[in-house]
């Protein structure tokens, strides 16, 4: 259950190339080994609204997140960050180079108890 969850300023389409992201990011999440290709989600959401560092309107800002069931050790747990994040900023190099960037990305465990869920996904 990796659940990847997308924040962007606005001011950043069309060069982000979130499409192109996921792809990346869904290639090397599945070549880890370590997440069940069913359980792997992707979204984006681009904020209309935003002020980034000194309030520059060409500064923008991304963060990624990662959503991921209880259990799998720290090491592995920061082994996959990583690699994420060097994806991650890869994929954002040309617009880091021309104008203000913030580039964040973080690894949230949830709470195996409170973490519902139904889906028939994993027949395929």
């Amino acid at each position: 259950m990796p659940h990847f969850v997308l924040e962007y300023s606005q001011n950043l389409e069309p060069e982000i190339d979130v499409p192109g992201l996921f792809r990346k990011l869904h290639a090397a999440a599945l070549g880890t080994g370590v997440f069940p290709p069913a359980g792997i989600r992707f979204r984006a959401y681009p904020c209309a609204i935003y002020l980034v560092a000194d309030g520059k309107p060409e500064n923008g800002f991304v963060h990624l997140t990662l959503l991921l069931l209880h259990g799998r050790p720290l090491e592995v747990r920061k082994s996959v960050g990583e690699a994420l994040f060097a994806i991650l900023t890869e994929h954002l190099d040309p617009i880091y180079q021309k104008r203000g960037l913030a580039i964040s990305f973080e690894v949230r465990e949830l709470d195996p108890e409170l973490s519902f869920k139904k889906n028939n996904l994993h027949r395929t």
